[in-house]
């Protein structure tokens, strides 16, 4: 007896440590004296190999217990869930009533449903909580407070809410998970609120609180509740939070802002955790600072399939098809595995480059070397690398042969592809087609507008735009934004009211001069409204882009370059007037859209003109 209770004891050590080694050596020494029939034992072996990663050996020892009781299966059921193997913790659990005549307990309850949460797998953790309210333990708090998670974390807070609502003894596990659920569903007032009532504040509820806002695309309340966050004083032990934030300077494209971040990595000794490097590295590129993301990357110790990807993915969007695909040779080299977003961005930026060959290449790899099943989005990049180089016809079969419904975007990108090479027939009969699945987006409205206006057809373009009008389609209004430390000025388009309006109005003139001179002339096909040509003109100078790059040059230090987020896509009369601007002020001017980074310089995009 005195040696199970040793023997016990220095597994559970050796479960606290995570030392895989010990427990195997600890393991042989109870074969060795012959108290491995022990039920106790076993079960703790069970648990202990989970929690040191060995699955396989967990699983090994379970099969071959001749008595199994409640323990040995939550022991089982734990370890696949800590090995992210949430489907084999639901496909093992109906033997536990079919081989040991067992129901479940709490513990295996908890253990279900947190399976179910990983996987998002609603309808079964329906069923689970069905039984758990039918069982003995139905009033069990731990249980209700993975409900919560579940709920909350597969985008049904009003479920979650209710089972919050029923747990008889406050704990912060469940009040994190709600404001979590609340946050992550874009419930903001609903999340902050629960916050602010939860009887402890601590960072992991501040990480809930912030995360979800960044998830729920609510970046600048993010940012804004992190500067709380430190104003109080709360210690970051866990740097899921820093993570989080710096996605959120990714998202809003923050850049100084995003560096502050960085110095703070950096002071709290976290820029070697990997994933926080990962996120910096997204960061910078999305910020569209690339040469900092490849210094982040270099620093990477340990580069996993995220470090290299996100350098993939921010090297093809800024238009540096050369170096993503070297990187991916790279990564090649470094047996590293590459998923389905490498390839996204890899195929991408083929299509940026014209390089049809290694594209198709890239693409039949993906299926033939890695068994990675193209998803729309492989088959829509595939697509536009055909289209934008002039392989309308291959393009087109693609897009009636490949295994998806096309969507609205990837008859738009063939659409826009036959404007681009001239194909009127071609265009015509993909007009025809777009215009039948009763498109939503205003963009794909104006390409179809174009194509008709270019064939001469006046009444369809005509119906056109009465069926936009008929619709509703109502183009979202464009704003750009610029930073200067920490200054964040807003432009939205046609904006009159701007305390510097005199000034940029006044350079906006003399540069659409010094324009003109040099050959421009507005393209007021991008205009939808039915307007007098000069009134269209008007409505071009007043974009939004236009009077944040004019505050720019006015606010800069001459030489600097100048980075404009905008939400929209550049429209393709302000892409003409950004590559004469860059070219007549002498600067870099780097504009992140809708769709992609334009790095104007000396006259011309790094987009080569096709985006």
């Amino acid at each position: 007896m005195h040696a199970i209770i040793y023997y016990r004891h220095q597994l559970q050590v050796c479960a606290k440590r995570r030392s895989p080694l010990i427990a195997k050596q600890l393991h042989a020494q109870i074969v060795k004296v012959g108290v491995n029939e022990s039920d106790h034992l076993s079960n703790t072996l069970v648990d202990v190999y989970g929690k040191c990663g060995l699955f396989q050996d967990a699983y090994y020892l379970f099969d071959e217990m001749p008595h199994r009781d409640h323990v040995s299966w939550a022991s089982i059921l734990t370890a696949y869930n800590q090995a992210n193997l949430p489907n084999r913790t639901l496909s093992i659990f109906p033997s536990m009533f079919t081989l040991d005549r067992l129901q479940p307990d709490h513990f295996v309850y908890a253990t279900l449903v947190k399976a179910c949460a990983s996987l998002g797998a609603i309808r079964q953790g329906k069923q689970v909580h069905a039984q758990f309210i039918l069982s003995p333990f139905y009033d069990d708090d731990v249980v209700k407070s993975s409900l919560v998670d579940m709920y909350a974390k597969c985008g049904l807070p009003n479920i979650a809410r209710v089972v919050f609502n029923s747990i008889l003894k406050e704990n912060p596990v469940s009040w994190t998970s709600m404001i979590s659920g609340y946050a992550r569903g874009g419930l903001k007032a609903e999340a902050v609120d629960l916050f602010l009532r939860a009887p402890v504040r601590n960072l992991y509820s501040w990480t809930a609180l912030i995360s979800g806002l960044v998830q729920s695309g609510h970046g600048i309340d993010a940012s804004f509740l992190f500067i709380e966050m430190r104003r109080q004083r709360v210690d970051i032990v866990d740097p899921l939070v820093l993570s989080s934030i710096v996605g959120a300077c990714a998202n809003i494209a923050v850049l100084e802002f995003g560096k502050q971040i960085h110095g703070l990595v950096i002071a709290l000794g976290y820029e070697s955790c990997s994933f926080i490097s990962n996120a910096l590295v997204d960061m910078y590129a999305k910020c569209s600072d690339i040469l900092a993301a490849k210094n982040i990357f270099d620093e990477i110790m340990h580069k996993d399939v995220v470090s290299w990807t996100s350098m993939i993915v921010g090297a093809a969007q800024h238009g540096r098809a050369n170096e993503a695909l070297a990187l991916y040779d790279d990564m090649v080299l470094a047996e590293v595995r590459p998923n389905e977003v490498t390839f996204v961005g890899l195929i991408y930026s083929c299509s940026h480059a014209g390089l049809v060959s290694k594209g198709r290449e890239l693409f039949k790899s993906m299926t033939e070397e890695y068994g990675i099943k193209p998803s729309l989005q492989h088959f829509t990049c595939l697509l536009d690398l055909l289209s934008r180089s002039g392989h309308l016809d291959e393009a087109e079969n693609l897009i009636n042969t490949m295994p998806f419904k096309p969507d609205e975007p990837t008859w738009a990108a063939l659409l826009s592809a036959c404007k681009h090479h001239g194909n009127t027939e071609m265009g015509i009969r993909i007009a025809n087609k777009t215009l039948s699945l009763k498109p939503e987006d205003p963009s794909t409205y104006v390409l179809l507008s174009n194509i008709y206006a270019g064939a001469g057809m006046w009444e369809h373009m005509s119906m056109v735009r009465k069926l936009m009008a008929a619709r509703e389609v109502k183009k979202e209004p464009g704003f750009s934004t610029i930073t200067f430390g920490k200054e964040i000025q807003v432009f939205h388009a046609g904006e009159t009211c701007h305390p510097m309006k005199d000034e940029i109005v006044g350079l906006l003139k003399e540069l659409d001069e010094e324009m003109r001179r040099r050959g421009y002339v507005p393209d007021t096909s991008f205009v939808l409204h039915d307007m007098e040509e000069v009134e269209k003109e008007r409505q071009l100078f007043w974009h939004s882009e236009r009077l944040a790059v004019a505050y720019g040059l006015l606010k800069s230090v001459p030489g600097t370059v100048i980075r404009i987020v905008k939400n929209l896509r550049v429209c393709g009369d302000c892409h003409t007037v950004f590559k004469l601007l860059s070219s007549i002020v002498e600067r870099e001017i780097i504009v992140r859209d809708a769709t992609r980074y334009h790095h104007f310089k000396g006259g011309k995009c790094s987009c080569n003109d096709f985006w």
